[in-house]
C-alpha cells in the first residue's frame, strides 16, 4: 500500500547535528498503523521505503507520542539531490518495508 502526503521539512537541532523531519498526516499515520500489523520496532519505530521526487530509500517513522504522529527523517543526501530546504513543503509516497 502506498501512502501519499504532503508535508513541510521541519529542522530538529541536536546536540551535534541538525536533522530535518517530515510529520506524516493523521491520515496518513492512521493509513500506515493499519498496513502494519507486526510488533514495532525500537522506539515504536516502523520500517519505510520512501520516495520524494526520484529519491527512493528505506528508512523508519517514528512516534512523537505527546502529539500522536510520525515523524520521518530526511537524509542530507535526498535534501541535497532534490534540492529541499527547510521550511519547504514536499510531495513523498511512503510504504511498509514488508522485508524487516
Amino acid at each position: 500500500m502506498f501512502i501519499r502526503s504532503r508535508s513541510k521539512i521541519w529542522l530538529y537541532s541536536g546536540d551535534k547535528a541538525a536533522w530535518h523531519f517530515l510529520t506524516l498526516s493523521n491520515v496518513a499515520a492512521e493509513k500506515l498503523k493499519a498496513a502494519f500489523k507486526q510488533p514495532r520496532r525500537g522506539w515504536g519505530s516502523i520500517p519505510v521505503i520512501v520516495q520524494i521526487g526520484k529519491s527512493q530509500w528505506k528508512t523508519s517513522v517514528f512516534p512523537e507520542s505527546k502529539l500522536g504522529i510520525f515523524i520521518l527523517p530526511i537524509k542530507a543526501k535526498v535534501r541535497k539531490v532534490e534540492n529541499i530546504k527547510h521550511g519547504r513543503t514536499v510531495s513523498f509516497t511512503i510504504e511498509v518495508d514488508r522485508w524487516k
